[in-house]
């Protein structure tokens, strides 16, 4: 059988979505000291920079250090590593004012790298603060902001370490991972060691006493903008006391006194903006805070299930207040944030209250997609497209990153039907969201790259939404991102090639340079970065479905790089798309030489039959794919059974007699059917116990699954050893019930050749069974096989075809009967034979399906017809054939067929009819 092209399409073998682009950290971040040369400038580290004929020197001073300023911190250090000048440059503390180290692992290494140059640090943000004494020993004494996530180690003490070495601090953000430690007894040193606090941001803390709040209000006069999100419970009363606030985010908080925060915070004299989304909120605290309150303007509550529900509220009476809610015209509340002309609205808010409630609103929605919340599918539909790309456009960066985030989870929410996802996507498209993605893509921050890379990935998963990005050059785009020397950047855009490959954006890819790209993420990372190789790999094997793709794959040397991931890389889902890269790229037999030249490939074949005993369900399936295709070949057949390749297809197919999933069980089906193209390992697989499997497989509901299925057991049913095994398996009922009634035609046709193998008077001197037994069921195969001979000849057309022979009656009976599907299939000269001879069976029924089969494989449109004419031109089979027809013994559709292939023998004339030598010898 012709190889299979693994589609471009997700195969869930083990259930793996490719749906949702979530930024995976795996083992958190870059290693900075392992790349130390990004931040501390070594020259011996540094990538080398091509010397230039111009003499930089000449630019001033102030020219030079802009320059510095358009760069990230690995290019600084690059650029500053080339001489002495540039170093000095590179170190000048107007370029490390901030510092964002997401990107990369912030433990004491990487801040002792950093030390000599953060003398005036003001700002920092992390991810996966591994200790304390990382952020005090960057001795950033004049250190202004702190903002960080995913810490849940932090503690009182540790907490209390950083702070009190950083008393210039006047905004502490710790968002989401931190707070589960942290108790009241840590805001009160806060409050004591920063007196100059202007905002405070703590999330998940359990208890937040009014001992911890006072302490706020009495050490730090300043503060105006607090924030306790996610917490358990906190003290109402206390916050009334904190006169300066302006804004208040009680977010998420479950245990909450609502009476009692209406009347302690509607006497703050300077309360400007509050946020209470999604706790249980009700209307009259609402109503309360904005009637008593005169320096209340903003109140946001999305996802308030209370308030909500309350038929009785109208939260249209306050006038010259914005309450932003589900219920509320939401879009229309906030419109004042997005008027370019301050006279239109006279809700305007100011510009401090314009920032705090983009910054919440851009924190509330990314909550709310990545909870995927049920309910809220209306609001999105209405207004979330629009909600996250206008705040994508913010002045703040902060606020853009998180947006473009949000915007990536909310194109594809976990549990989205089509439909609701198809409209998603399209409303991001229709609403002008490409390209302002693209706009994000051009920034010198890499967060924004990624983050934007993986917007466009799941964007790309809609037909229409993939052509757009392709129509408006997001290929060349997101190429230029793969080639990133930031990790995450990289992965994310190679995710999104990925996506955009599913469709005819494969072709821009390929035009584009894509596949030196792919192939130089796969060479230029480490394998430990499990995540960016299968994406890389994922696309790889998309494009390769393609033969042009195949072929510039091949040159590339993208087999042994398929090869050496599958080896190297334990990741699974990495193995998993090397493994069906592999595959496709052997799915082109017929028209290049990749098949075979992948079982030259070091160890490739087997990498692979190695793969086929993977825990994981995809990598086995991929495996057993790429078998089904390698096998294809016979040399790589030989190589395969020299590997013990027979025996682990085998033991797969056992495997797959449990419910696993129907692809895996088609692909360790066709790995049975390309390998039994030997005789020799058709014996073994009967031998080893491999005909069981497959008569379970052959009573499958997939039709699939059972097509492949009887395509294995017909060639395994070449040898009276395995025939026997098929009866005494009770194949016959399995086989007679797929040729009478599957829905493939193929399935049906392979379904009745078996049967023809099986009863043509082979099996009938080395039967085990009774004689009797075997008569009956003998009986019973023959019958299923002229009950399919039927239904391809009524008797109206029977009896005119019978009465004329014309060639315009066999056109219109060769139209009637020809099996499309049944094009791939390529005999060897023992099978034609075998054919041939059945025409002389004493059964008038294997007479009908012998020249049935003869008409299918020599029809002028199959694939192999050619062959088929040139090995039975060789055998004299022509002769033989014109008797037959000519025999009084001979049943009507015999003779029909049998004149339909004399006429097929005619079309192909025997000097062009000299095909590919069999590519099995049975």
């Amino acid at each position: 059988m012709n190889p299979r092209v693994r589609q471009r399409v997700d195969e869930d073998g083990s259930d793996m979505n490719r749906k949702v682009r979530q930024r995976v950290d795996e083992d958190g971040k870059d290693n900075v000291g392992a790349a130390s040369y990004l931040l501390t400038g070594d020259e011996d580290a540094a990538p080398k920079v091509q010397e230039s004929s111009k003499d930089w020197s000449s630019l001033t001073y102030d020219l030079m250090l802009h320059v510095f300023t358009l760069l990230d911190n690995r290019d600084r250090a690059s650029l500053a590593s080339t001489c002495t000048t540039l170093r000095s440059l590179g170190a000048s503390p107007h370029l490390w004012s901030s510092l964002d180290l997401r990107a990369h692992r912030f433990d004491d290494s990487a801040a002792a790298s950093l030390a000599d140059r953060c003398a005036d640090l003001e700002k920092v943000r992390f991810d996966d603060l591994d200790s304390a004494a990382a952020l005090v020993n960057l001795k950033a004494k004049k250190l202004r902001e702190i903002t960080g996530e995913s810490c849940e180690n932090l503690t009182d003490a540790t907490l209390a370490m950083i702070i009190a070495r950083h008393e210039a601090l006047e905004s502490l953000d710790l968002g989401r991972g931190f707070g589960e430690r942290i108790t009241s007894q840590a805001i009160k040193i806060i409050a004591i060691c920063c007196p100059k606090l202007k905002k405070l941001r703590i999330s998940r803390m359990v208890d937040v006493s009014a001992e911890a709040i006072l302490s706020l209000a009495e050490h730090c006069p300043l503060l105006s903008d607090v924030g306790f999100l996610d917490c358990l419970n906190i003290n109402e009363e206390a916050l009334g006391k904190v006169v300066s606030l302006r804004y208040l985010s009680v977010t998420r908080t479950l245990n909450m006194d609502w009476r009692a925060a209406a009347e302690s915070w509607g006497t703050l004299p300077n309360l400007t903006g509050l946020d209470v989304s999604r706790t249980g909120v009700n209307h009259e605290t609402v109503s309360r805070l904005l009637t008593t309150s005169k320096s209340l303007k903003v109140v946001c509550a999305l996802n308030c299930p209370v308030l909500e529900h309350d038929a009785d509220f109208n939260p249209g009476r306050f006038e010259g207040k914005l309450l932003i809610a589900k219920f509320n015209n939401t879009l229309h509340g906030i419109a004042p944030l997005f008027f370019e002309d301050n006279s239109s609205s006279e809700m305007m808010p100011e510009d401090d209250t314009r920032r705090w409630l983009e910054g919440n609103l851009s924190r509330t929605l990314l909550s709310l997609t990545e909870s995927n919340l049920l309910g809220l599918n209306g609001f999105w539909q209405k207004d979330g497209a629009k909600l996250f790309l206008r705040l994508m456009q913010s002045s703040q960066e902060e606020v853009q990153e998180r947006a473009t985030r949000g915007l990536a989870s909310f194109i594809h929410l976990s549990d989205d039907s089509d439909s609701i996802y198809r409209e998603r996507a399209d409303s991001v498209v229709r609403d002008g969201g490409i390209p302002i993605l693209f706009k994000l893509t051009e920034s010198w921050k890499e967060s924004f790259q990624a983050e934007a890379a993986k917007a466009i990935a799941n964007l790309s998963l809609n037909a229409d939404a993939a052509k757009a990005v392709a129509e408006a050059g997001g290929v060349s785009v997101l190429l230029g991102l793969a080639k990133s020397r930031n990790r995450l950047v990289a992965q994310e855009a190679a995710g999104a090639i990925w996506n955009l490959s599913l469709g005819d954006a494969y072709k821009a890819i390929s035009r584009d340079g894509g596949v030196n790209v792919l192939m130089d993420l796969l060479s230029r990372w480490s394998y430990d970065y499990g995540e960016l190789m299968e994406r890389a790999a994922g696309a790889l094997a998309n494009l390769a479905g393609d033969e042009n793709c195949s072929i510039d794959i091949a040159k590339a040397g993208g087999a042994n790089a398929l090869v050496m991931l599958a080896r190297n890389c334990e990741y699974a889902g990495a193995r998993e798309h090397a493994a069906r890269g592999l595959a496709n790229l052997a799915a082109h037999d017929d028209s290049n030489n990749n098949n075979a030249a992948i079982g030259e490939v070091p160890r490739a074949l087997e990498t692979i039959i190695q793969l086929t005993r993977s825990r994981h369900g995809g990598v086995r399936q991929e495996a057993a794919g790429a078998l089904w295709n390698l096998a294809y070949d016979e040399n790589n057949r030989k190589l395969i059974a020299e590997l013990g390749g027979v025996e682990a297809s085998v033991a797969l197919a056992n495997y797959c007699m449990d419910n696993t999933s129907s692809d895996l069980q088609k692909s360790a089906a066709g790995a049975l059917w390309n390998l039994s193209n030997s005789e020799d390992h058709s014996i073994v697989i009967g031998r080893e116990g491999g005909i069981p499997p497959l008569v379970a497989l052959a009573r499958s509901q997939y039709e699939d699954v059972h097509e492949v299925a009887a395509g294995a057991l017909w060639n395994l049913s070449f040898t009276h050893v395995n025939a026997l095994l098929i009866v005494e398996e009770e194949g016959v009922l399995a086989l007679g019930r797929m040729c009478t009634s599957s829905p493939s035609k193929m399935a049906r046709f392979l379904a009745a050749l078996t049967l023809a193998y099986i009863f043509d008077g082979r099996l009938d001197g080395s039967v085990r069974a009774s004689p009797k037994h075997l008569v009956n069921v003998r009986r019973s195969g023959l019958k299923y096989i002229e009950s399919y001979i039927d239904t391809f000849m009524d008797p109206q057309t029977l009896a005119t075809a019978a009465s004329s022979y014309t060639s315009s009656m066999l056109a219109k009976v060769l139209k009637r009967v020809r099996i499309p599907e049944a094009d791939i299939l390529k005999c060897s000269g023992k099978e034609i034979e075998r054919f041939v001879t059945m025409l002389r069976n004493p059964s008038p029924v294997l007479k009908k399906l012998a020249a049935f089969a003869l008409l299918q494989f020599t029809a002028p449109e199959a694939s192999h017809a050619k062959h088929h004419v040139s090995l039975m031109h060789d055998a004299g089979d022509p002769k033989l054939l014109r008797n037959g027809a000519a025999a009084t013994s001979m049943p009507h559709e015999a003779k029909i067929f049998a004149k339909i292939v004399l006429r097929n023998l005619e079309h192909h004339q025997p000097e062009c009819s000299k095909g590919k030598t069999a590519s099995t010898s049975k």
